[in-house]
């Protein structure tokens, strides 16, 4: 007779939620839905001990330290939680290097992924182009992350709108309509 591990709530809820990351970075302009809202999950999801990780908000900060992470200034930072996206902030974010780009950052931000700026995305993993509805960004947002981009230099995006969330890869090119 076998017997096989029954995941518990919290590793299914974990497993979901790092599915649904990969899904939307692997398919960038199609949202995915997370198995509940807010970034609580996201942190739980793929933070541990060996990220470094910058967050304003105190309530998820705390999550952050309960997964191990280390709380580093933003432009040391692996992971970085923000509600609002001040745009200086791209300015400070690691773009990793020609040799190492993978050390690069990650954003991670509250938007509004059903209004706001049209926008059009192309590049790997966009079936030609998509475009969509993006709000709850600064009005120049996508211009400042384009003028930050050095491909294959560069941050991944991950918005997250209540339960749903749309990774933007650093080599998403993302046009203002």
């Amino acid at each position: 007779m076998s017997v096989f591990p029954v995941p518990s709530a919290f590793e299914t809820r974990s497993n979901a939620t790092f599915d649904a990351i990969m899904w939307a970075l692997a398919r960038p302009g199609m949202t995915r839905d997370l198995p509940e809202e807010g970034m609580a999950q996201i942190v739980e999801a793929l933070i541990d001990r060996e990220c470094a990780v910058h967050c304003a908000n105190p309530e998820l900060a705390n999550v952050a330290r309960a997964a191990g992470a280390l709380m580093v200034a933003l432009d040391a930072a692996d992971h970085v939680f923000v509600e609002d996206v001040p745009l200086a902030l791209l300015d400070q974010l690691r773009c990793g290097s020609d040799l190492h780009p993978d050390d690069g950052a990650t954003l991670i931000a509250c938007a509004d992924l059903s209004g706001g700026s049209r926008v059009r995305m192309t590049g790997p993993g966009v079936d030609g182009r998509v475009e969509l509805l993006i709000g709850g960004l600064p009005a120049d947002f996508w211009h400042r992350r384009a003028r930050a981009m050095r491909y294959p230099m560069g941050f991944e995006i991950l918005l997250v709108d209540g339960a749903r969330i749309l990774g933007v890869p650093r080599s998403t090119v993302v046009e203002v309509l």
